[in-house]
């Protein structure tokens, strides 16, 4: 499929839609009382996991039947099938469910589309917060609060003293994780959930974020775009560009997510 630039505009726009309509069936469910299953792979499973992807899908089918869809809720389908793919939307229709049953509001509505391995446009959505990011390749990278303006956001130089980290909000630290906060020396601490670690970094509050535990590609694709063009990157930890279906295993490596500056984040880790 040969994707022109404003065909990635248009479905920008649609996919933001989108995922605002999944958001507020999110909120429905957002209750005190949170029924929580278990997934084959031992992850938290809600009823607001599922209408949101089942919405998700079918909207994204109406838009262009003849672009596949995957999600982290349909996510079993060998690479063998998922070879064919040039382009293919790829989903999390709830990023940060332990959120959503701690009821922190710190959980999103993630929506990638991706084209030769790479996310080209990217829509994250977090309906307690009532913030969206967008980005699409060459367009920049855009913030949204509310019925606000949209205005584009950037990452900003890190400074060589007291830079920010974003983390997540586990009380513990595995070792490598604590080593290189150690190594950064006197620095700030954000936190957030999911993938919005990444978007501190995108617009500036946040010089870097170190995911060093699993994820799947559903949670980074969107977010990727963003940072990217906000004017930042995500990494593995071998400097290498994460890239999206090309394993069997849809789960990505660790990886870093940085903005501008001289700071060896990847030295730190060793």
């Amino acid at each position: 499929m040969n994707l022109q630039p404003v065909d990635v505009a248009a479905r920008r726009q649609e996919a933001v839609e989108i995922s605002k309509t999944a958001g507020a069936k999110v909120l429905e469910l957002f209750l005190p009382e949170i029924t929580v299953t278990q997934k084959a792979d031992e992850t938290p499973l809600t009823a607001a996991d599922l209408a949101a992807n089942k919405i998700i899908i079918a909207a994204l089918n109406r838009i262009d039947p003849a672009v596949p869809v995957i999600t982290e809720e349909s996510c079993d389908i060998p690479l063998k099938e998922r070879a064919a793919w040039e382009t293919f939307w790829l989903v999390d229709p709830l990023d940060g469910t332990r959120e959503f049953i701690k009821q922190n509001g710190e959980f999103s509505i993630n929506i990638a589309l991706v084209h030769k391995g790479v996310p080209i446009m990217g829509v994250i959505h977090a309906p307690v917060l009532d913030i969206t990011y967008w980005a699409a390749k060459g367009t920049g990278a855009w913030k949204q609060l509310g019925d606000d303006p949209p205005r584009q956001i950037n990452v900003r130089t890190a400074p060589d003293n007291g830079v920010t980290v974003a983390l997540g909000w586990s009380a513990r630290f595995g070792k490598r994780l604590q080593g290189f906060l150690d190594k950064l020396g006197e620095h700030h601490e954000l936190r957030m959930g999911g993938a919005l670690k990444s978007c501190l970094v995108a617009e500036g509050r946040a010089d870097v974020y170190a995911c060093l535990g699993p994820t799947g590609e559903w949670d980074t694709a969107a977010a990727q775009c963003i940072v990217e063009e906000a004017g930042g990157c995500i990494t593995d930890t071998h400097s290498k560009r994460l890239r999206y279906n090309t394993r069997e295993s849809m789960i990505n490596p660790e990886f870093v997510v940085c903005g501008a500056g001289n700071h060896p984040w990847l030295d730190y880790l060793k």
